[in-house]
């Protein structure tokens, strides 16, 4: 396993939903197995092009599909683990609390229609929801897995993580700086609480540490207004 898989050209993500599709249907692509994956393909990317986007993209649902890849051989069931990285940012609204809530909803109502099983569609659901903590119980494989690949942004490099950091803010640029600031800092403080960011083996061993320096980094240039006390 590498720390960085080659991307893979975001053209072929249809393929990829397809493929998957496919899969968590038990494999059987025959006339009878289910409808055609195109369009539902075509609704979940035109969801993430949505022009509100700037970190929450293509690009990376993109990355977090590579680093399932990646992260294959840890996962229970990495079909669901892949269909809830499709979900699991398809509905974003940055002035909205409840994005993964409906994102998991909308996953309850889409794959069933599109010929995905009760059981499977239920953890597609509860991997989506899991994204809001990204903290998942000891053991839960697949929730492991998914939150590592979602998390995996963080270890990168000093100019990777100013570029997501930046991209973050313009997703928010309707709120004020003071207010961003103090918000932005809870979140990177509640990250940096968790006693593991990452919880597969390769995660933990390859992308704590440098996640870790990053996210304090960030901390610190948000300034003293950013401090609680």
């Amino acid at each position: 396993m590498t720390d960085s898989p080659r991307p893979r050209d975001p053209r072929a993500l249809p393929d990829r939903w397809r493929d998957t599709l496919l899969a968590a249907r038990s494999g059987a692509p025959g006339p009878d197995a289910g409808p055609d994956p195109l369009p539902y393909a075509e609704n979940l990317l035109a969801r993430w092009d949505e022009p509100q986007r700037r970190y929450h993209t293509t690009a990376h649902l993109t990355a977090v599909l590579d680093r399932i890849d990646a992260l294959a051989g840890y996962a229970a069931d990495v079909h669901a683990v892949r269909l809830a990285a499709w979900f699991h940012d398809a509905v974003y609204r940055p002035d909205r609390t409840e994005n993964e809530e409906r994102s998991a909803a909308l996953a309850e109502r889409a794959l069933p229609e599109a010929g995905v099983g009760e059981a499977v569609t239920a953890e597609v659901a509860r991997l989506v929801r899991l994204t809001v903590t990204h903290d998942p119980a000891e053991g839960d494989r697949n929730g492991e897995v998914l939150c590592d690949a979602d998390l995996a942004v963080l270890a990168g490099s000093s100019q990777e993580y100013a570029d997501y950091a930046a991209q973050v803010r313009e997703e928010y640029g309707f709120v004020p700086d003071e207010a961003f600031r103090a918000g932005r800092a809870a979140v990177l403080r509640q990250l940096l609480a968790l006693p593991r960011l990452f919880r597969t083996p390769h995660g933990a061993a390859e992308w704590e540490a440098r996640a870790r320096r990053n996210l304090a980094t960030e901390l610190e240039l948000l300034g003293p207004s950013s401090d609680p006390r």
